[in-house]
């Protein structure tokens, strides 16, 4: 006798193997939500309700004097500032290295296949460092510049440059890595040098991807700019923290709009500049 039609329609033949997944994904999720002290009731207490809706009434309404408005936009200013210039110091330092660790433009593989000692010494002690720069996240790289240099934007440009060429590093060499070897590896073994190679080989290939990924960048990086702010690093973190001290919640209201408005334009500007490269 024959399975129902219906029967075999409706029968998921992978139905095991997902019940496991999900029952091994609790098992594992539920001691780190106990590390965690995850505990979202405490947000229903009658005081946390209490406090919140005082602390949410300060921000009504929002600070709206021209004084405030231009202290904001210098402030706004200073934080797309901050995000661009850091992120290209990180694109001067990650573009070299990128060059040094990427095998597929290592000229000597050409004749044996296998690098030399030297080149493998030199190509895994930048990897080391790419991995020490992006391990540190930029603000507790900016919690040390601003003990070194002092409170302002120079701190989270330094910390941003540093955290984002460890990233960019890594991953631009991983997106050359998957482009065609073909184009590159003529070239190479034409007497070309590896910038050559990567010009004309491997570039005009991974080219849209390096650019969009160096743009959502730029994004994270004007995000991570506000947040730096709060430990002294300058733009409109730093102003932000600063209300919250004083406990002016208007204030604090009007630079969260300009915040969200800020990341929105990012947004905007970068699916610009994706559909050009599109």
């Amino acid at each position: 006798m024959h399975p129902h039609p219906t029967h075999i329609a409706h029968h998921d033949p992978a139905w095991r193997s997902r019940v496991t997944g999900m029952v091994i994904a609790i098992v594992l999720l539920g001691p780190m939500l106990v590390a965690s002290e995850f505990k979202p009731w405490i947000l229903l207490d009658a005081q946390s309700l209490d406090a919140t809706g005082r602390f949410l009434a300060a921000f009504v309404p929002p600070a709206h004097t021209l004084e405030f408005l231009q202290l904001a936009a210098e402030a706004t200013w200073q934080t797309v500032a901050i995000a661009t210039a850091g992120l290209t110091l990180a694109l001067i330092g990650a573009i070299p290295m990128t060059l040094l660790i990427t095998e597929r433009l290592s000229i000597s593989r050409l004749g044996t296949g296998r690098m030399s000692m030297f080149s493998a010494v030199a190509r895994q002690g930048v990897r080391w460092l790419l991995i020490l720069l992006r391990s540190v996240p930029e603000l507790v790289w900016a919690l040390l510049f601003v003990r070194i240099v002092g409170l302002g934007p120079t701190a989270g440009v330094l910390a941003i440059a540093l955290t984002y060429c460890g990233m960019l590093g890594k991953v631009y060499a991983e997106i050359l890595e998957s482009s065609d070897a073909h184009a590159t590896g003529t070239l190479l073994m034409n007497g070309n040098g590896r910038l050559t190679a990567l010009l004309y080989g491997a570039l005009p290939e991974s080219a849209s991807e390096l650019v969009s990924y160096t743009i959502y960048r730029w994004e994270c990086a004007i995000r991570g700019s506000v947040v730096m702010g709060f430990v002294g690093a300058g733009g409109l973190g730093q102003r932000m923290d600063e209300s919250m001290k004083m406990l002016a919640g208007g204030e604090v209201a009007t630079m969260l709009i300009i915040f969200i408005l800020l990341v929105a334009c990012a947004d905007g500007v970068s699916k610009l500049l994706r559909g050009w490269l599109a």
